[in-house]
């Protein structure tokens, strides 16, 4: 059996209690990302910028992201204008960054193919 890719699987609720991951786990997982995503300068938030042609081509992008985090119930900051989308995930109960952000960055990712 195979191991799913992080685009394959769920968020599992975070209400506190667990550390945040550490710097070298957050390296591991930002190998499985592409290259819209990096990690703020503190290691606690990720971000993605992406760029399109078009207005149209934003909003539907910004719309099937928003999708993804009502799906998850992991939702990230998104701010977007006419050719742009900003998305940052982190974990807001550990204040810092969980697997659950590195599954929803792929799973936005998959958007893009």
């Amino acid at each position: 059996m195979t191991t799913p890719t992080l685009a394959q699987r769920r968020c599992v609720p975070c209400e506190g209690g667990v550390a945040p991951l550490t710097p070298s786990e957050a390296a591991e997982f930002m190998t499985r990302l592409g290259s819209a995503w990096t990690l703020s300068e503190d290691g606690r938030k990720l971000h993605g910028h992406f760029e399109f042609k078009n207005y149209f081509r934003t909003l539907s992008f910004v719309n099937a992201a928003a999708y993804i985090a009502i799906h998850d119930d992991h939702h990230p900051d998104i701010a977007f204008d006419y050719k742009n989308c900003d998305i940052r995930y982190w974990t807001h109960a550990i204040d810092g960054l969980s697997e659950n952000d590195f599954i929803c960055a792929a799973k936005t990712d998959a958007l893009l193919v």
